[in-house]
């Protein structure tokens, strides 16, 4: 850690650093009053657009451009961002007579945005700006202008975009989580554009995906004795061994618990029939039931197996909370 001989020098980076978090504060706070009758055509707009939303902007208004498109594009409005200065020469080939154009320049005057507007238009695709200017040439040509001009920008010098970013970025979180919820994604469908993410994981993934079948599933006959299921158990290794019926179907479970049981009452692990020590009632899910609800029942019932069985009540695998671990969604 570097240390300052002078206090002061130190002091000042916490006071710099609270004067840009209150000024920035106070550029968010400023767009309670323009979530209004603008910011309703802006969504109607974006809800009813049938092709893909298309995000424009230079600059530091382009990254924050960039992160708009892709939280919408990941809650549910299909979205890209396209840089304005290759659209002016040949980008603008993505963008079709479905598509509705988002367009960001705190200035409202950005001329590689400009430019475009006469294409935009001949298109007849529907123009949202989100501008500083309510005046400028951008925000006029636009079908609906949001608002997003702050009282000043963090930077001392009055030059680095900061708040004005900020409040852009703030206004197009509003646009997509609203959308969102118009469009009643749910928390799968989020899921279902991050299969990579852990939450894909646990919301995707299903029990089939993951579960023990044939061989891997540790079964005894309900013949065996206590020492034969003693060494299915210790070469599947999972803690417990499934026990079946002469007709192939699931007559108990044996567990560790049950051994501790067996043994405190003096059990011969020879002699002894494994149907005698065997726990009858067991927890069991479907297949098709997802990962995250397994590992649910795991935790309410303090167990770390689950018996698969399929809609004739056929054992057909068992999932092992260390099965959940390695897919992610522990």
């Amino acid at each position: 850690m570097l240390e300052f001989s002078d206090k002061a020098v130190s002091q000042s980076f916490c006071q710099l650093g609270l004067a840009v978090v209150n000024t920035e504060l106070a550029a968010i706070s400023a767009l309670k009053q323009r979530i209004n009758h603008d910011f309703e055509e802006a969504c109607e707009y974006l809800l009813a657009c049938q092709g893909r939303i298309v995000v424009i902007g230079m600059g530091k208004s382009g990254h924050i451009g960039g992160k708009i498109a892709a939280t919408l594009a990941s809650t549910g409005s299909p979205a890209f961002f396209v840089h304005p200065g290759e659209a002016n020469h040949g980008d603008m080939g993505m963008v079709t007579k479905k598509d509705v154009v988002l367009a960001l320049s705190n200035s409202g005057e950005t001329e590689e945005i400009l430019t475009l507007l006469p294409l935009i238009k001949r298109l007849g695709i529907p123009l949202i700006s989100m501008t500083g200017n309510p005046r400028s040439a951008l925000a006029r040509v636009a079908n609906v202008n949001l608002d997003v001009s702050v009282a000043q920008e963090a930077c001392p010098l009055g030059l680095a975009p900061t708040s004005s970013t900020t409040a852009t970025l703030v206004m197009g979180d509003a646009l997509a989580i609203a959308l969102l919820d118009a469009r009643g994604f749910t928390a799968e469908d989020f899921a279902m554009a991050h299969p990579g993410g852990s939450l894909g994981r646990r919301l995707l993934l299903r029990i089939t995906d993951v579960m023990r079948t044939g061989e891997a599933i540790p079964k005894v006959s309900s013949q065996a004795s206590l020492k034969q299921a003693l060494i299915e158990m210790s070469q599947k290794r999972l803690g417990f061994t499934t026990i079946i019926d002469n007709d192939g179907n699931l007559a108990g479970i044996f567990t560790d618990g049950d051994l501790r049981r067996a043994l405190d009452h003096n059990f011969d692990v020879h002699t002894t029939v494994i149907t005698e020590v065997m726990t009858q009632q067991s927890k069991t899910i479907h297949p098709d039931i997802l990962a995250a609800e397994a590992l649910s029942i795991m935790e309410n019932h303090m167990i770390t197996s689950l018996l698969v069985l399929d809609d004739s009540n056929a054992l057909i695998g068992v999932v092992h909370m260390h099965d959940l671990l390695r897919a992610g969604v522990l």
